[in-house]
């Protein structure tokens, strides 16, 4: 076991480079599978859930090769279509191996997914898609298990437009017969991200990014090198970091047009910004605003996964802040371990309100999840005194080496081993 120790009060000042999106790398990852030859990765960033699918990927019968942040995967080996329950347990998004092995083998069988405690997660629209495009599903004694003789394009209308099930339906379909139409797909850059990797490995997708997106199956893809974009949410975590602290910070690789909300609330609360081309530059003004109301929404609108770092900016702010959480409905775990430190919060159902008070003060606080532990690092760089903040498992799912990052723009922060 390890925790970050952490002296709060220091101005986080630097420049950084974003690192690969987690949640781009996780499913192209998974789609490699269905390659049935080399792939070559770039910008694929060093976290606990990225090892997590190499040991999948490996286990299925993929050869791997990492060189610094490449990533080789040579798929053509493949000879298992099954996933066991305990790594399925440890990362909710290796559900989305079940189309990529399907598509790959016409059979599949997963332990039900697990992941961050932040509230239930179905995977029903998933599961009735699959259904949809002729797939046998059963569960039996823990384990999905899904067969199909072939994997039939159809329309796929999704009650809402999860991220999970959009790339499960289009990785499931890439190989189908036919023409298959999602209409309210998820809109989220990652989707995007995964198409664009698909096409290039000879897939037919048109549409990503849209909430309609149309795939023409093919009868194989090949190999292809790509890079992962950049992790929207670590670059917006690192932005609040230096406003927290009455900071600046320069961040290379960050795409704005894809942190429009936040970027939109981040001004709103006062801080100066500028956006050049994949280059975002944030400084302190010296004061910080409350915000009337943020409410998390499905892509474009705010996302859920800053919602928790924007709570910790919150509770230093001039003001009251008012957080609606419309996603998950148990993504407000943190707000104790905030409390801790300081924070004048209060929680009713989905909504929290938050009192800014004018300085938190360090505490041994503990991590439940990853974007909750996140808020906890950026609570303690600006408490006064030190913190600890343990459960970095968490932490470590979603952030590469996020206490050397910060070391760099000069938090006292490090690691120590328990």
């Amino acid at each position: 076991m390890n925790k970050l120790v952490i002296d709060g009060g220091v101005p986080i000042r630097g420049e950084l480079t974003v690192q690969g999106a987690k949640n781009a790398v996780l499913p192209i990852l998974a789609a490699t599978v269905i390659a049935n030859d080399e792939c070559i990765i770039h910008n694929c960033p060093a976290l606990r859930d990225v090892e997590k699918t190499d040991i999948i990927l490996e286990r299925l019968g993929c050869t791997l090769k990492r060189e610094s942040g490449t990533l080789t995967v040579d798929s053509s080996c493949v000879s298992g279509c099954r996933i066991d329950e305990k790594l399925m347990r440890e990362m909710r998004s290796s559900i989305i191996f079940l189309g990529a092995i399907l598509a790959a083998c016409g059979r599949a069988e997963v332990g039900m997914p697990g992941g961050c405690p932040i509230g239930m997660r179905p995977i029903d629209l998933h599961l009735k898609a699959l259904k949809k495009m002729g797939v046998d599903v059963s569960e039996e004694h823990g384990y999905l298990k899904c067969e199909c003789a072939a994997i039939k394009g159809c329309d796929i209308h999704l009650d809402f437009p999860s991220v999970g099930a959009t790339e499960n339906i289009m990785l499931a379909a890439v190989k189908a017969q036919g023409t298959t139409v999602i209409t309210n797909a998820a809109r989220e850059p990652e989707i995007y991200d995964l198409a664009c990797f698909l096409n290039m490995a000879g897939a037919r997708i048109r549409g990503a990014g849209s909430s309609v997106i149309v795939i023409d199956g093919v009868e194989r893809l090949h190999g292809v090198e790509y890079r992962i974009m950049p992790d929207r949410i670590v670059a917006q975590t690192y932005l609040i970091a230096a406003m927290m602290t009455g900071g600046e910070m320069h961040l290379k690789d960050a795409e704005a047009a894809h942190m429009r909300a936040a970027l939109s609330a981040l001004s709103e609360m006062g801080a100066d910004i500028r956006i050049g081309k994949r280059e975002v530059d944030i400084r302190s003004t010296g004061k910080i605003n409350s915000i009337h109301i943020l409410r998390t929404m499905p892509y474009p609108g705010f996302p859920t996964d800053i919602q928790s770092p924007f709570m910790a900016l919150a509770a230093i702010a001039d003001g009251t802040s008012v957080f609606v959480e419309n996603i998950f409905e148990n993504r407000f775990r943190h707000v104790g371990e905030l409390s801790r430190m300081g924070a004048d919060i209060k929680v009713e159902g989905r909504s929290a309100v938050v009192r800014g008070v004018k300085q938190l003060c360090g505490a041994n606080v503990e991590a439940c999840e990853l974007r909750g532990g996140a808020a906890l690092v950026l609570a303690a760089l600006a408490a006064e005194g030190r913190s600890t903040v343990s459960g970095t498992e968490y932490i470590d799912r979603g952030y590469e080496d996020i206490e050397g990052r910060l070391a760099l723009c000069g938090a006292r922060i490090r690691r120590v081993w328990v």
